[in-house]
């Protein structure tokens, strides 16, 4: 998805003041800790939230995303954290090419061993979150109170976003068969996104989007979810956890978001993305999820 690469250069441009964080939890000798690998895209890797990590710089990860936030609750536990921003499910088995160098497939992290594995792909499958966030600001002022960007994304009466999102659950679902093959004896949790609008109401200077595409927006973003959960049933050794319930209240709109607006913080996230807070929220239902098992 070409907005998205593009949006991937504008970031890297202001990481001058990035700063290089250690990839791993604790210095535990190999058999005494349980080793856990994170996948995803943006949602994972934490674009602008301080600090981020050089290991590749284009990649956006930072040390306060969620794998991170979770592994320093978990005991005993070595994180190896390969999410990348603009990541999509085809780049969980090549490399993504990213500015200034490539991320190799985050499928090179899982071993035999490996002992949790969480994964948040699905967003950048077939331009759906890229497409959401470039055009429907644009189109706002054609119809503020209506819902133009619907219509934009509606063909002969089919909504072409949710005809790629079924699309999309087909390729969680390869993704997930073979996180389970490399790694057979790992939790494998898919992971959710977080709710970016709010149930009522509208912000259009946080959100600038038309009054009655936020009522789409939700729509679209938990029909994402539904096919993730999906994905993760129809797999059977996978858990699908949800985050957009804990997030209800945390909205872009929200006194205390967990999801940026439409304004990059050089210092604190990235447009249309998780802030710090978020992280901490996403990492506290995967904790709770964890604790249920045992862990």
């Amino acid at each position: 998805m070409r907005s998205r690469r593009s949006l991937l250069a504008v970031l890297v441009s202001v990481l001058f003041l990035a700063l290089l964080q250690p990839a791993t939890a604790g210095a535990a000798s190999r058999d005494d800790v349980r080793h856990y690998v994170a996948l995803g895209d943006s949602y994972t890797s934490g674009p602008l939230i301080p600090f981020q990590r050089l290991d590749p710089l284009g990649c956006l990860r930072s040390t306060n995303n969620y794998p991170a936030a979770l592994a320093r609750e978990l005991e005993n536990t070595l994180l190896n954290d390969v999410s990348c921003a603009g990541a999509d499910t085809t780049d969980m088995t090549e490399r993504q090419e990213i500015p200034l160098g490539f991320n190799a497939p985050q499928f090179d992290a899982l071993e035999p061993g490996t002992d949790l594995v969480t994964i948040g792909i699905g967003g950048n499958d077939h331009g759906v979150f890229g497409s959401v966030i470039s055009t429907c600001p644009e189109l706002r002022d054609s119809d503020p109170t209506g819902n133009p960007c619907q219509d934009h994304f509606t063909v002969d009466g089919v909504d072409t976003l949710k005809t790629a999102i079924a699309q999309t659950r087909l390729d969680v679902e390869d993704v997930l068969a073979d996180v389970r093959n490399r790694s057979p004896e790992a939790t494998v949790l898919l992971i959710g996104y977080p709710r970016i609008a709010p149930p009522t109401g509208t912000c259009p200077g946080i959100l600038p989007f038309a009054d009655g595409d936020y009522a789409w927006l939700n729509d679209i973003e938990e029909t994402l979810n539904a096919a993730l959960a999906t994905a993760a049933a129809t797999n059977g050794t996978a858990t699908f956890v949800d985050t957009y319930p804990a997030s209800l209240g945390h909205d872009a709109c929200a006194d205390r978001p967990w999801i940026q607006g439409q304004h990059h913080n050089l210092l604190g996230a990235a447009s249309y993305h998780p802030n710090r807070r978020g992280m901490a929220g996403v990492a506290g239902v995967i904790e709770d999820e964890l604790a249920a098992r045992g862990w």
